[in-house]
């Protein structure tokens, strides 16, 4: 067989990035990883975006791997391109999500001697990836970037960070691209046993609850999770990150418990269960509360996770299960089928639906300033159930989770535990390139953002701008806080905190203009439903974002304490139905 012609490094790089089902990448060019973008120039077949911080490059490559389920790709160049990196790239790792951040390097031979932009990105990504490594040698390449997919697929997805130095960049090697392929990425099952004992205990419950979390959308297990619960008539609850695993107005859907984004029944009924099986969930300490002894009591708790170390990290399981969420769900179903089993729980499930009927919050204010729960009642009636959502940190996080409806996986987006101001817009941007991958066009992204968040990584509407992404923005504008109260925002705190924010505020309308994009104001309740086919039919016109800014009540309390049996409701509620 004759020898292989030699390639550059980096075409193999653009090939195997295609093999693995990525057709956009998002990165901001700079000297280090420019023979990368020669590669992805002369080869073609996968778009790029350029990004105006190289942070909102990993924020669209996790919207992107949020919406479709691949591993999204960021790119950056060395020194402050790659560290701009590290905030994304802890966001993927915190909330489970596939990525692979490539990163341009200093010539290698200088590393030692700080050079110019020379900064070991390895060491500091580290901690927020579940891989980082620098490529050595040429040869090594295509092996790097195969293990890198398989590393971000395997177990509990998350982030890969390879740094490629400049003088190994540009080398070439012998590579033969019909004689490479992906890695096999082995799927963890349950062990029968522990299925059988699972099913035992929730056959001896009498007030049992089945809990799912992030890790059933990741797993695509909905389907799997729905069946599970209607066979068994079993009432469910979603964590924040497992919102859409079972549609919000499902009879069996319970809310989520917690001590920000919760619902008063979905509280009530958890701390009446006296089981909960945990499936994909970690116990994040927004849904346990502070004192753990509540969140504990006398329940049982099975917890199912495909990462070992999670099983007991927080709750110490009465029976822990490693296992991928679909693979468990289905051998539960299967073995509940092959016994015949079935729920004896009437009364409890009775009980659950009084409490989903009567444990609800006000939604329907018709106040000047616009009070928040209403603009959620509005996005719920006028939006579609296939719409995607994004949303990230802050008052209007917490809102969005105790009112906001999901129906189904993938479409409420949102950056549950790292948080990073900023995160919603260049997220949505990531959402509509992978819904413009799948040929699904006329499927609407809505990012639901704050004003003073916004303004953290607004630069990114250029990019919307550029390529023609239409998007619409909705923004719970308070204008300033004020004075805050720690101790009300949950967190067991005693002292405050004055905020003092410019009371003029920011132009949001005007700065829309300023980057070629569309805005408007309300600041009537009656206002928001017109305001809102207008920024449909003004994103679709325009094939870029249309922001409604909604002028709410400055000082706004959200109903929440820092536990899951002392959540304070500042409202008067109204009359059960």
């Amino acid at each position: 067989m004759n020898r292989p012609a030699p390639v550059p490094a980096m075409r193999a790089v653009v090939h195997i990035l295609k093999d693995e089902g990525v057709d956009v990448v998002f990165g901001c060019p700079g000297a280090a990883i420019l023979p990368l973008y020669q590669a992805l120039e002369a080869d073609g077949g996968i778009r790029h975006l350029i990004v105006r911080h190289e942070e909102a490059a990993a924020h669209m490559a996790d919207g992107w791997a949020r919406t479709n389920g691949r591993v999204g790709v960021a790119i950056a160049t060395s020194g402050p391109g790659a560290t701009n990196l590290l905030t994304g790239l802890y966001t993927a790792c915190a909330d489970s999500i596939p990525l692979l951040c490539i990163t341009g390097q200093a010539s290698s031979g200088r590393l030692h001697q700080e050079a110019f932009q020379a900064v070991d990105i390895v060491g500091m990504a580290r901690p927020v990836t579940k891989w980082a490594v620098q490529a050595k040698e040429a040869a090594q390449i295509p092996w790097l970037l195969r293990e890198g997919f398989r590393t971000a697929r395997r177990g509990r997805p998350g982030p890969v960070l390879i740094d490629i130095p400049v003088d190994i960049a540009q080398r070439e090697i012998r590579y033969q691209p019909h004689l490479d392929t992906r890695l096999p990425v082995p799927v963890d099952g349950p062990h029968p046993p522990q299925v059988a004992a699972a099913l035992e205990l929730l056959l001896a419950a009498e007030r049992p609850l089945l809990l799912a979390g992030g890790g059933v959308i990741l797993a695509e297990a909905a389907g799997e999770l729905r069946e599970l619960a209607e066979h068994l008539a079993l009432p469910c609850q979603v964590t924040l990150m497992g919102k859409g695993a079972l549609p919000d107005d499902h009879p069996l859907h319970m809310g989520t418990t917690g001590i920000q984004t919760c619902q008063r029944y979905a509280n009530a009924s958890f701390l009446e269960a006296d089981l909960i099986l945990a499936v994909g969930a970690r116990f994040g300490d927004r849904h346990t509360g502070a004192d753990l002894s509540v969140y504990r009591g006398g329940r049982t708790f099975v917890q199912v996770d495909v990462e070992p170390g999670q099983l007991g990290r927080v709750i110490g399981p009465d029976l822990g299960i490693v296992s991928d969420a679909r693979l468990f769900l289905a051998a539960l179903l299967t073995a509940a089928r092959a016994r015949g089993a079935r729920l004896e729980i009437d009364p409890w499930r009775a009980r659950c639906q009084e409490l989903k009927r009567t444990l609800v919050r006000r939604e329907d204010f018709d106040d000047i300033p616009v009070k928040a729960p209403r603009i959620y009642r509005e996005i719920n009636e006028f939006f579609g159930p296939d719409t995607y959502f994004v949303t990230a940190i802050g008052l209007y996080q917490i809102w969005g989770g105790q009112h906001q409806k999901a129906y189904l996986p993938r479409r409420y987006q949102v950056c549950g535990q790292a948080g990073p101001l900023g995160w919603e817009l260049p997220a949505a941007i990531g959402v509509r390139t992978a819904l413009d991958g799948l040929n699904r066009q006329a499927t609407e992204v809505v990012g639901v953002v704050g004003d003073y968040g916004f303004q953290y990584l607004v630069e990114e509407l250029a990019v919307a701008a550029q390529y023609e992404i239409p998007l619409v923005l909705i923004m719970l504008n308070n204008q300033y806080l004020g004075l805050i109260r720690q101790a009300e925002l949950g967190y067991g705190i005693n002292y405050q905190v004055d905020i003092h924010y410019d009371e003029t505020g920011t132009d949001h309308v005007a700065l829309m203009h300023a980057y070629g994009c569309s805005g408007r104001r309300v600041t009537d309740p009656a206002g928001i439903r017109p305001a809102l086919r207008w920024a449909r039919e003004e994103a679709a016109r325009t094939s870029r974002p249309a922001l409604v800014e909604i002028m709410i009540e400055r000082e706004a309390n959200t109903p929440h304490g820092p536990d899951i049996d002392t959540v304070r409701e500042f409202e008067a509620l109204p009359d059960a139905p």
